[in-house]
């Protein structure tokens, strides 16, 4: 994945964080600093991990029916439902070493 892929998928999360912590009909830049007034970064990470979870299940699903003989599912099918599930799942994994290089530069920062 490169990296200005990593950068737009880094964008959308930001977005999606600060649209959580606005109430509904105000924006995130009307709220006082240091207040939180939604569930929070860690639920929104949370949520992404759910979302990646359903498209690995959706993915075997497929991958079952398909082994199974169902005749609605075809190889294409499997194919493109196994990609998303691989590609949402190297995206995530990018998303966490991005913030855990943040992290660990935060942390070697002289105080």
């Amino acid at each position: 994945m490169s990296s200005p892929e990593i950068n737009s998928v880094l964008a959308q999360m930001r977005l999606l964080s600060q649209e959580i912590q606005s109430p509904q009909g105000t924006s995130p830049a009307t709220s006082a600093p240091g207040q939180v007034d939604g569930p929070g970064f860690a639920a929104a990470m949370q949520e992404a991990v759910e979302k990646v979870n359903v498209q690995q299940s959706t993915a075997a699903a497929t991958l079952q029916r398909f082994e199974t003989g169902a005749d609605d599912t075809s190889v294409a099918e499997v194919m493109i439902e196994m990609q998303k599930a691989s590609v949402s799942f190297q995206a995530m994994t990018e998303v966490r070493n991005r913030l855990v290089e943040a992290y660990r530069e935060i942390m070697s920062m002289p105080l």
